[in-house]
């Protein structure tokens, strides 16, 4: 049974950093390319970055230059470290393993930004 699980999430004012973490069990982690999407209330789900199995790195425009996805395929995780972050930041952030079909979703952890 594949589960994804993440932390990490919760308040922080503008500005501020946050470390969101997935720890995913019963998949053969370092096979597969993983992801970070987000979703905001009353928005569509969106892609915020992506990591391949060899540590390539792709980010959406919106994120670029403060946000650092990166795996530690030992511990079978995957991180997203997020910095300067915005009010516009602020949404549920779900990790996902499978590309360009996501084959499997965590459950979500909420980031808020707000002063």
């Amino acid at each position: 049974q594949v589960q994804l699980v993440e932390s990490g999430g919760g308040l922080v004012q503008p500005g501020g950093s946050l470390r969101l973490s997935c720890a995913t069990s019963g998949i053969t982690f370092s096979f597969y390319t993983s992801a970070w999407y987000r979703q905001a209330p009353g928005k569509q789900r969106e892609l915020v970055a992506k990591i391949t199995s060899g540590g390539s790195a792709n980010y959406a425009d919106s994120v670029k230059g403060r946000f650092t996805i990166s795996r530690d395929n030992a511990k079978n995780t995957v991180y997203l470290q997020m910095n300067s972050l915005k009010l516009d930041d602020t949404a549920v952030y779900y990790c996902s393993i499978g590309w360009p079909i996501v084959t499997y979703w965590g459950q979500g952890t909420q980031v808020t930004v707000s002063s």
